[in-house]
């Protein structure tokens, strides 16, 4: 198997993404009283919490689709062009979700974030 390696980044992606799609649907409203608090302090999120959270929901999903789609095509022909295009949706939407950590002034959480970023540019950089 040549894409071995690929295709583990690009599970874990799905994993990451589609579980956290999850959590935001079925726990909508838990969320965003929750993210209401932690971006109080915050001049650009405090007011748009519920869009900031529908924004990243929407990105959250696609990236999930299109991970696990690119590792059926790693599978099946070799392809590599929606596991590409996932793995860079996967970097947009954890840049996204890292400002808003940053915004927040939540260093630990922008940590957290940052240690997902590594895998997901490892994607974009093999499967370019």
């Amino acid at each position: 198997m040549t894409n071995t390696a690929s295709i583990l980044v690009l599970l874990f992606l799905a994993v990451t993404f589609v579980q956290s799609a999850y959590d935001k649907i079925f726990g909508w409203q838990g969320n965003i009283d929750w993210l209401k608090g932690h971006f109080a302090n915050t001049s650009l999120l405090k007011n748009n919490v519920a869009l900031a959270l529908g924004t990243i929901l929407i990105l959250e999903l696609i990236t999930g689709v299109l991970t696990l789609v690119g590792c059926v095509e790693l599978l099946i022909n070799g392809g590599r062009t929606f596991g590409f295009y996932g793995a860079v949706f996967s970097c947009i939407t954890l840049i996204l979700l890292l400002l808003g950590q940053r915004l927040a002034k939540d260093y630990d959480g922008a940590r957290t974030i940052a240690i997902y970023f590594v895998p997901a540019v490892l994607a974009v950089f093999w499967l370019s």
